[in-house]
């Protein structure tokens, strides 16, 4: 799998990453191995997880693999926190003391003395951004992580968070910014991408198949093992259950049909591929779901589809 570098940093990631964010929940620790395996072996570096993920679970996962399927040094670790959850509620917490208080247990699950990469996971005003960034600073100078990012900014957030870094001398420039987009959230084209790209960070699009939609799943009705017939995932799914996102979909099966790929293919490779971006993450539930996305390594959308895409997906 190709490398890129993570924005105006020395970091090399995958062109693609590993999401976690089920393990734990709906992936079990034998097909959280053989998501590992699968993703190694195709050369796959970046590693995503968060304190939140599971309550924690899927850091202990990761870490319990660490070592056993993989080398600590043969992957891009990559955790968040500002979120932690506890008996199905989530806590926010963006104060200096509570991001490293969580730092610390999430090294604590992993097994590890320092991740490559920590990202705050949402803006949140409970607390001011220079005491976030603070944070960020110190986790550098402790050594607990080689690099810093932030997750679901908006434009103005990005542009604030990573202009303060980069104002006074020693203060640690953020790295990369984690934000949804796909064909059917383009919405970070507007100003998180721009503000990206001013500013040098690396873009990490998470649920790149627009939370499971486009790969035409649910174009016939909803799969009773899908995550949209759950409680926990109805509402985040059927955001995107509606006439313009069906609209989209049925143009990716139309462009896979006429490419002999499948709608998976064709939306992945679209966001790969898109000026800013360094590495969708990718989740799934099983190592088989995750093989459909690893197989898009030598894919490249003709110019003619990709623009047809745009069209049919613009805003």
């Amino acid at each position: 799998m190709q490398q890129r570098t993570l924005g105006a940093t020395g970091l090399r990631v995958s062109r693609l990453g590993l999401g976690t964010m089920t393990w734990g929940r709906d992936t079990d620790e034998h097909e959280a191995r053989d998501q590992l395996i699968a993703f190694a072996e195709a050369g796959g570096t970046l590693v995503d997880t968060a304190a939140a993920y599971a309550e924690g679970v899927s850091e202990q996962m990761v870490g319990a693999l660490i070592g056993d399927v993989v080398a600590r040094d043969e992957i891009v670790l990559a955790t968040k926190a500002a979120i932690t959850a506890k008996d199905g509620r989530l806590r926010y917490d963006t104060s200096r003391g509570g991001l490293l208080s969580t730092l610390d247990a999430s090294l604590k699950r992993l097994g590890v003395d320092h991740v490559d990469l920590w990202q705050v996971h949402t803006w949140h005003a409970g607390a001011p951004l220079e005491e976030t960034l603070a944070a960020l600073d110190h986790a550098v100078s402790s050594g607990r992580t080689s690099y810093v990012g932030i997750s679901n900014y908006s434009g103005w957030q990005t542009a604030q968070a990573a202009t303060w870094q980069r104002a006074v001398p020693g203060r640690t420039p953020i790295a990369s910014t984690q934000v949804e987009y796909s064909l059917l959230n383009r919405g970070i084209e507007h100003e998180v991408l721009p503000a990206a790209a001013a500013l040098g960070l690396g873009v990490l699009p998470w649920s790149p198949l627009g939370r499971g939609v486009l790969t035409g799943k649910y174009r016939h009705g909803t799969p009773a093992d899908s995550r949209a017939a759950t409680s926990q995932f109805s509402r985040f799914v059927g955001h995107y259950l509606d006439e313009r996102s069906a609209g989209i979909v049925e143009g990716v099966a139309r462009a896979a049909d006429g490419l002999g790929w499948s709608p998976l293919e064709v939306a992945l490779v679209w966001v790969r591929d898109r000026v800013g971006v360094t590495s969708p993450i990718v989740g799934a539930r099983t190592a088989a779901q995750l093989q459909g996305a690893l197989n898009v390594e030598q894919l490249s959308l003709p110019v003619e589809i990709a623009e047809a895409l745009d069209d049919v997906s613009a805003d």
